[in-house]
């Protein structure tokens, strides 16, 4: 049988972890200033740590949590009201590298987990950059 990166990650204790962790450093590091800001136009940051735990479930191949709640895990339609630039997609994949880092997740899942949120964050991609 074939594990899943949540298994491989050490399951959903593991991925609270990742997340509250995660949602931390967006609060405190200079570059989750604007990924705050973002949130607070939507439901704050406090909703955003549980919906990303149901999301990050499903997404690497637990519980599909956030598809129980809401029928579906179209990011681009999750994300559709919030103009998200490439400065942002950056800061949240920047954040995301740090906290696999400082929880030690390493391995090639990691390196195909960061490939496939890179992706994912850069298709979110829906405001123009000022340059």
């Amino acid at each position: 049988m074939t594990r899943t990166v949540l298994d491989q990650i050490g399951g959903e204790d593991a991925l609270r972890t990742l997340v509250e962790h995660f949602y931390d450093l967006v609060e405190s590091l200079p570059e989750g200033r604007q990924i705050v800001h973002l949130h607070m136009d939507g439901h704050g940051i406090a909703h955003t740590r549980q919906e990303q735990f149901n999301f990050m479930s499903g997404f690497m191949g637990g519980r599909q949590y956030y598809m129980e709640k809401h029928r579906h895990m179209n990011v681009k339609e999750i994300h559709a009201h919030v103009p998200i630039r490439v400065q942002d997609a950056e800061d949240w994949l920047s954040i995301m590298d740090k906290t696999l880092a400082d929880l030690n997740h390493t391995g090639p899942h990691i390196d195909r987990l960061r490939t496939t949120l890179r992706r994912v964050a850069l298709i979110l991609v829906n405001d123009g950059e000022v340059a």
